[in-house]
């Protein structure tokens, strides 16, 4: 399969530009939390299910992903984030894109196979690779522009209303943001809003449970992205 990216050059100052501002807050939700470095078998169980969903696991991740969907029959707020009409648009990873899957794009297949019946469209793609967040120092860890400059849109399609970014895992919220801003420029009057299975804790030194269904937000603040919770 052959993907043709259309992109224009990011602003100097993508924090400026008009998309930014249209992009200036993105709603979140996240079900799963991980913690790289807490300690307790808690820790170590959630360290696990990184792991598993990263490999794109075909016997755990259609479980975590149905997890999701049975937690959505009493959750009002996954349930509206994943309502008909709404589309699942897959998070590339850090390579380059190609015909190959990813991560995100099996999460995104699996969410719709479990109960959802949303249709999956991988129209943002990867141009050009960036460095892995998850194997670099914090200060060389991709920005939200590389990750914009990065990411084209290869389709412009008629009568979406509602976006579901999916990824896997949520850090600092950069890659959302970036691909949220990538598709609010060719879709303006889309409601863009992202999933992620996971929520990585930071420093956190503990962890008392795995699942803990969040909706918070991801915003600009100081040139950055910034995630609440």
């Amino acid at each position: 399969m052959t993907f043709r990216c259309e992109m224009r050059e990011p602003s100097p100052r993508l924090e400026e530009s008009d998309s930014a501002q249209r992009c200036a807050s993105l709603g979140f939700t996240s079900f799963y939390l991980y913690s790289p470095r807490a300690t307790g078998w808690v820790a170590e169980a959630s360290r696990c299910i990184c792991h598993r969903v990263k490999q794109s696991n075909a016997l755990w991740l259609p479980r975590y992903a149905g997890h999701v969907y049975r937690t959505s029959l009493r959750n009002q707020q996954l349930a509206s984030l994943f309502a008909r009409g709404a589309v699942l648009v897959p998070v590339p990873g850090s390579a380059a894109s190609n015909a190959a899957t990813w991560p995100a794009l099996q999460l995104a297949v699996a969410l719709k196979e479990v109960g959802f019946a949303l249709p999956v469209w991988p129209m943002l793609r990867r141009q050009v690779a960036v460095r892995k967040s998850s194997t670099a120092p914090i200060a060389a860890r991709p920005s939200v522009r590389e990750h914009y400059a990065s990411f084209c849109v290869t389709a412009s399609p008629v009568g979406v209303d509602r976006i579901v970014l999916v990824d896997d895992v949520v850090t600092k919220g950069r890659t959302l943001l970036a691909a949220a801003q990538r598709l609010h420029e060719r879709l303006p009057h889309a409601d863009v809003r992202a999933f992620a299975l996971i929520r990585t804790l930071g420093f956190a030194p503990h962890m008392d449970h795995l699942i803990e269904p969040s909706h918070g937000s991801i915003r600009w603040s100081a040139g950055d992205a910034r995630r609440e919770p």
